[in-house]
């Protein structure tokens, strides 16, 4: 069986790569990774299978339904304001590609919430993967300002999970 170290070892290497998928296989252990683009597109070609109900739009005035549209200076303009607003936030991201659990069971409270103090040693969530429960430290001392991610979310390596103003 392999180790963790190994696997986040191997989980560096081909997302740093140019492979977009990677299967092992030894003494009964299997890993299979995909990167993030090649799983993507395997979700959307499943979603158009599924027959959604899209609500219809009340008319425009000029008889047109279309939602409004953003032109591209002011979304240039709304990217810089969100990036001014994390510039100052410390990332709590996933070291490892697994499930997020915000608490030690389901009956337990959560590790933390938006406004929770933290010091670098607090642990802030789960993460599992392969059956092994990985303990998150906080990693700055701080406050919990957003969980980016709901409990029992499939995570991936890097991702943000929360956003943590500095003291």
């Amino acid at each position: 069986m392999l180790k963790i170290q190994e696997i986040r070892e191997l989980i560096k290497l081909v997302d740093q790569s140019s492979i977009d998928e990677f299967s092992y296989e030894y003494e009964g252990s299997k890993i299979k990774m995909k990167k993030h683009g090649v799983e993507k597109s395997v979700v959307e070609s499943v979603q158009t299978d599924v027959p959604v109900q899209t609500p219809s739009l009340p008319a425009m005035p000029g008889g047109q339904n279309s939602e409004p549209k953003m032109d591209a200076a002011a979304m240039k303009e709304s990217k810089q304001e969100e990036d001014k607003d994390t510039a100052n936030l410390h990332k709590i991201v996933s070291p490892m590609v697994g499930t997020f659990y915000a608490s030690s069971s389901p009956e337990a409270e959560a590790y933390v919430k938006a406004g929770t103090k933290v010091s670098k040693d607090s642990i802030v969530c789960i993460v599992e993967a392969m059956k092994l429960f990985n303990e998150i430290e906080a990693e700055v001392n701080g406050e919990i300002v957003e969980i980016l991610v709901k409990d029992g979310q499939l995570v991936e390596y890097g991702q943000p999970l929360f956003l943590v103003k500095p003291e």
